[in-house]
């Protein structure tokens, strides 16, 4: 079984060495991911930058033959969880509303991009034959 990696063109995947996403057999990871724009600033207030995230999140799984309803797990670290996390629920929730992946929330001290709320990472495991 070999591996099969995305890259999605990011400055911090040459930097720190690492793709964006990989696929091994039927399960895919994708790396922690900011809610940023094209020119790698914070994509607005948190739903905002959740949904940015999401949606390179979301375009990595589809690249490597996924969708979001394929996704199974995410995990998501933001700087400020009390005072952001209905914010970025809502943002989840948009992406995933009727497949919801099971979910963490944690608080973290910092992210490597000032102004950045929520990094998130995510699973999926992609029904066999696709």
């Amino acid at each position: 079984m070999g591996v099969e990696r995305h890259g999605s063109g990011t400055p911090w995947e040459a930097h720190v060495g690492y793709c964006r996403a990989l696929r091994v057999g039927s399960r895919i990871l994708v790396s922690g991911t900011l809610g940023v724009d094209a020119d790698g600033r914070p994509a607005g207030d948190a739903e905002a930058q959740t949904r940015a995230a999401l949606a390179r999140i979301v375009g990595a799984v589809e690249a490597l033959g996924g969708s979001a309803a394929d996704v199974v797990r995410t995990r998501m670290f933001a700087l400020a969880p009390q005072r952001d996390w209905d914010a970025i629920a809502a943002g989840h929730r948009a992406i995933f509303g009727d497949h919801p992946p099971v979910s963490t929330l944690v608080g973290t001290s910092g992210l490597v991009v000032p102004g950045c709320l929520v990094e998130i990472e995510a699973e999926a495991e992609v029904p066999s034959g696709t």
